[in-house]
């Protein structure tokens, strides 16, 4: 049985169901503040709080899982530099919670859900995985102190634990069961898709001169459901060699901004208004991670790399979700 704390969010939901489909038994525990009851359609669902150690307990007794997947996280960057004590308590405080929970039951395999932004602004493109991690907000702080506490735990306790570093989660379930849900939704592909779909006036390019091909920045967009299959890949590892590690998930390519504004124009046959603004405040140019060590250690091959894939399993999940009707064929 394997215990998913943020089960029934966008990326817990992706990996709840790679799970179920490979024969593992799965419990979804989370509280459904940003996550969605509709979206934990396979295993069972609790509903629970990582601040309540008992509630934790309650589902481990019923459940006995012998694994962990955490993606109980707050995930929005200008959030945290606003409230930065909500991404402290649930970021890192509700973890300890549960890794407490799990020394008291003996469970020692754990994946934790990390970040891209705990290595900060690049030194050096593409990123690896003994990049210099400094994070310059709280959201990436939060990622970092976890990843710390972690070897803690591993030193002290011998719990062994699996970072994977994301970089840009995109697109949807390819069976159109599962998408992204964000309210407020602060990602590029679906804000444009919205745009496509009306939903929107207008689409912004935040900075046209950096050093990139285009002038619009560059991001490494790795598909839902290939993250989905690093977890089952990451925990496999856990189970059969024991030991803490840590991984990037990334396509190892990047596309600029423009580039993803002007494929969702194709894709979904409109145009939508284009605004060019100023940069945004520490946004680097350039954000591409390599996934070199994942591919190698874990065996783990994305197999939807195309950004034009990514986009259209996005826009046929959003034109189900926003308008409930049944998709065209050809999406």
């Amino acid at each position: 049985m394997i215990f998913i704390a943020g089960g029934a969010g966008y990326i817990g939901s992706h990996t709840n169901k790679s799970l179920s489909k490979k024969g593992y038994k799965t419990v979804v525990f989370d509280n459904l503040v940003r996550g969605h009851r509709d979206f934990a359609k396979w295993g069972e669902f609790v509903a629970g709080d990582l601040e309540d150690k008992e509630q934790i307990r309650q589902c481990f007794r019923k459940y006995l899982p012998n694994a962990v997947m955490h993606f109980s996280s707050f995930a929005y960057v200008g959030e945290s530099v606003s409230d930065p004590a909500k991404y402290y308590e649930n970021n890192a405080v509700n973890t300890i919670n549960l890794l407490e929970v799990m020394r008291e039951f003996e469970i020692n395999h754990f994946i934790f859900s990390s970040s891209c932004a705990t290595y900060g602004v690049p030194e050096e493109i593409p990123i690896t995985e003994n990049h210099p991690q400094k994070p310059i907000n709280p959201y990436g702080r939060t990622k970092l102190m976890v990843e710390e506490i972690l070897k803690d735990y591993d030193a002290a306790y011998g719990l062994k634990h699996i970072n994977l570093r994301y970089f840009n989660a995109a697109g949807a379930d390819p069976e159109g069961e599962l998408g992204e849900r964000h309210d407020p939704e602060p990602h590029l592909i679906p804000l444009a898709i919205f745009a496509s779909l009306g939903l929107r006036d207008d689409i912004k390019i935040f900075g046209t001169d950096y050093p990139t091909r285009d002038g619009s920045c560059i991001r490494d967009y790795i598909h839902v459901t290939d993250l989905a299959d690093a977890h089952i890949k990451a925990l496999e590892f856990l189970k059969k060699e024991n030991r803490s590690e840590s991984f990037n998930l990334g396509n190892s390519r990047g596309y600029t901004v423009r580039e993803v504004i002007n494929t969702v124009m194709k894709l979904s046959g409109t145009n939508f208004s284009v605004i060019e603004t100023s940069r945004r405040t520490g946004d680097p140019a350039e954000l591409i991670g390599s996934s070199e060590k994942a591919r190698t250690v874990l065996g783990w091959n994305p197999k939807f790399s195309e950004i034009d894939t990514i986009i259209k399993t996005a826009l046929r999940w959003h034109k189900r979700d926003i308008k409930k009707q049944p998709l065209a064929s050809d999406l």
